[in-house]
């Protein structure tokens, strides 16, 4: 089985217009998680943390992954697609090319809270058109083991020997994302391809990962090693929420400024160039 090889706690940080969050990871030594780039969790009751939203920005390189638990957030580019995220909803958003879009609440009180996860895209697919697609909840698979609830998002997997298939299952990276409950005492067992990265991040509760019984406690992530099961036990007393991911990495150059991602400080510069004179995500 996958032992731990790193644990990370997520941070308070600031985005779009002053958005409180917590970023997971993201930034400084991306090849590591290859090909996830970066993770926030979102969450708050006070409106004055999430009200300014994130106002029309480019993107250039990647995907984007939003997952709403609770809340609307509403979606608006420059390719004319409007979309309303709700409770459960998944948003999965190619840049490739280029994108020019908003990302906006559409409620002033309450509770919003969800995930944003960006997945790299491979050299030969960076400058292909951009595309958008809106999930309502009660399109995302949903399996309910003994004891484990499995919103299966992406991917083809087995969980306890069942097979989970997720609602995306075309994506260059091989992507597996699943939102999963895990009832106290009980343990799930998820086998991964070697040399896939895997990833593991509790939003509530705690569990114990790997043959040493490494604890992971609310708002950590867990990078594993490269090869064998990924084993999550709940030795707790009450459920615990995670996030699964797992995907083929690229092993290609990452450069990364802000909102783009390329292989190469020149392609950075064209992105530039391209936004500023107009042309980012204008067919060519």
């Amino acid at each position: 089985m996958r032992n731990i090889v790193e644990v990370i706690q997520a941070r308070q940080a600031s985005d779009g217009d002053g958005v409180k969050l917590l970023r997971v990871f993201g930034g400084r030594g991306p090849e590591r998680f290859d090909p996830f780039l970066m993770l926030d969790e979102f969450g708050s009751q006070e409106a004055s943390d999430y009200i300014g939203g994130f106002p029309s920005h480019p993107h250039r390189g990647f995907e984007t992954v939003t997952y709403m638990l609770e809340g609307k957030m509403e979606h608006r580019d420059h390719m004319g697609n409007v979309g309303l995220l709700g409770d459960g909803d998944v948003q999965w958003m190619s840049a490739a090319g280029g994108i020019i879009h908003s990302e906006m609440p559409k409620q002033t009180q309450g509770r919003m809270r969800g995930f944003q996860l960006w997945v790299n895209l491979p050299a030969s697919q960076k400058m292909r058109p951009a595309s958008y697609s809106d999930v309502k909840a009660a399109d995302i698979p949903e399996y309910a083991l003994d004891g484990i609830t499995i919103k299966a998002i992406a991917g083809v997997t087995t969980v306890n020997n069942y097979k989970v298939i997720g609602y995306f299952t075309e994506v260059d990276t091989q992507p597996i994302y699943l939102d999963v409950r895990l009832a106290a005492g009980q343990t799930m067992t998820l086998p991964a391809s070697a040399e896939h990265t895997a990833l593991v991040y509790v939003f509530d509760g705690c569990v114990t990962i790997g043959e040493g019984d490494a604890r992971l406690s609310s708002q950590h992530l867990a990078r594993l090693e490269d090869s064998g099961d990924i084993v999550i036990v709940n030795t707790a007393q009450k459920a615990a929420r995670l996030l699964v991911l797992v995907a083929k990495p690229l092993h290609e150059p990452i450069v990364q400024y802000g909102p783009f991602v390329m292989n190469t400080q020149a392609q950075i510069e064209q992105a530039l160039a391209d936004y500023r004179s107009g042309t980012l995500g204008v067919a060519r």
